[in-house]
């Protein structure tokens, strides 16, 4: 591959940290990032304005995941990663697994459909449109574990293990599109097990956290292989600059070992957000019961009362009202001898 049609020079010193975060890398990822953390601030702005609360919390993991994104691809970090795998191997780890995460959990779309205005009777507007969609057969197939787990592994195996990785690396658009679709796919794998957006029916918490294991083997063996090969599997990697002060083995090898490891971070940070909503919903469903218990018990505590005043009105019911009492018979006066009546006692 010829990293001039990049824009790269071969003479970059060896990777350090401080040196990836220096200027440079991909405009079209630094535009975008900087695009999107603005769309989803007038978002926080326009709800603050009329008096609605949204969480900073939010707000700050939308903001880290935005940052993340462009750390890996609008700086050098995205120059040492055409050249270097194990660089690259950072920038798949980070944008697929670490970057979704964090942007999931600032509810893009939970805060997009508070800020959209809602379009008059008979009209559809963006917020009737996002609505659709969101309820569309579309994002029902996307977004099941039955094409987003395999879709995922496809992004490993299907992807470095074919000449495809090679044809993508060749060209600008095509390293471009590679990113996006590392972050694409993170973002529909993870969205139905984190749960924080609104979306397509969810399975338990049980089955989601099984969903997000099921791929965790995957990165061992992908990272083992890489590890254990003998001999450079990717082209585009086969021949590192001197200047960078490693072999392409080495690098490959480096590679893998992040790959192995870089999911387990990833893994944890999302099998802990949803212990927590398991712990939270759990909460809730317990408090809508013992408010539901407490009616119960006031309605049963009336019926036992009202039996009891029945039970005081000869069996009729407190309600009814009582029957006119039948007037008394005369009570017949003793007569006294002579036929006049005798006076009262």
């Amino acid at each position: 591959m010829d990293h001039a049609d990049h824009g790269i020079t071969a003479e970059l010193p060896p990777f350090t940290l401080l040196r990836g975060l220096q200027p440079g890398g991909e405009t079209f990822f630094a535009v975008g990032c900087a695009v999107v953390l603005a769309l989803y601030l007038w978002g926080v702005i326009r709800l603050r304005r009329r008096g609605d609360a949204w969480s900073p919390g939010r707000t700050t993991a939308f903001v880290l995941g935005v940052l993340s994104v462009w750390a890996v691809t609008g700086t050098a970090m995205n120059d040492y990663g055409m050249l270097l795998f194990s660089v690259h191997m950072v920038q798949h780890m980070i944008i697929s697994m670490f970057s979704p995460i964090l942007l999931l959990l600032g509810a893009p779309v939970t805060l997009t459909l508070r800020a959209l205005p809602t379009a008059g009777r008979g009209r559809r507007g963006p917020r009737e449109w996002l609505v659709s969609l969101l309820h569309s057969r579309y994002v029902r197939t996307v977004t099941s574990p039955l094409v987003t787990i395999p879709l995922f592994i496809a992004s490993l195996y299907g992807l470095y293990f074919t000449p495809l990785f090679d044809f993508l690396m060749s060209s600008r658009p095509g390293h471009i599109a590679m990113m996006i679709h590392f972050l694409a796919v993170g973002l529909v794998f993870f969205w139905p097990i984190m749960g924080v957006d609104p979306g397509p029916h969810r399975p338990g918490h049980l089955m989601r956290m099984l969903e997000l294991f099921a791929t965790m083997p995957f990165h061992a063996f992908f990272g083992i292989a890489l590890m254990m090969a003998t001999a450079p599997l990717i082209g585009a990697y086969s021949d590192p600059p001197a200047s960078l002060g490693t072999d392409a083995l080495s690098d490959q090898n480096a590679a893998g070992g992040i790959a192995w490891a870089f999911s387990e971070i990833p893994t944890v940070i999302v099998l802990i957000a949803l212990l927590v909503q398991w712990f939270v919903s759990d909460q809730r469903v317990a408090r809508r019961r013992d408010r539901s218990a407490d009616r119960s018990g006031e309605d049963r505590e009336l019926a036992a009362y009202n039996a009891y005043l029945a039970s005081l009105g000869g069996g009729r019911s407190p309600a009814a009202p009582a029957a006119p009492a039948a007037p008394s018979a005369p009570v017949a006066q003793p007569v006294e001898a002579g036929g006049a009546p005798a006076p009262p006692a």
